[in-house]
């Protein structure tokens, strides 16, 4: 790394726009992303009563749920807690009651929607 290239990139989050998904309900906001290896650290919004439709998590993904809840067929995930997925995990993902999530993903998801 040159001298003069900082090690720390600072996100202001406000600053940056939500962004619409395909999925209707759902959108996000992109903090980091490496577009080489598909690493990718994101909010996403989800309004109450949507679906993340069937998806496989390529790498690891973590998600940490600052409000609401994130419901799957194991379990929910609700505000302060966190939960991560193996590698090759497949499911759908819930917000009854809607939900903001921190995500970070180090590769992207497999989508197994019809409209992907």
């Amino acid at each position: 790394m040159a001298a003069d290239t900082p090690a720390s990139t600072y996100v202001d989050v406000d600053d940056i726009p939500w962004q619409q998904t395909r999925w209707p309900g759902i959108e996000i906001k992109v903090l980091m992303q490496d577009e080489t290896t598909g690493m990718m650290t994101s909010l996403t919004r989800m309004a109450p009563g949507t679906t993340l439709p069937d998806h496989m998590h390529v790498g690891i993904e973590q998600s940490y749920v600052l409000e609401g809840a994130l419901v799957d067929h194991e379990g929910a995930c609700t505000a302060g807690n966190f939960v991560w997925r193996k590698a090759g995990s497949r499911h759908e993902a819930h917000a009854p009651d809607g939900c903001l999530v921190l995500g970070m993903f180090q590769k992207p998801n497999k989508f197994f929607d019809e409209d992907a």
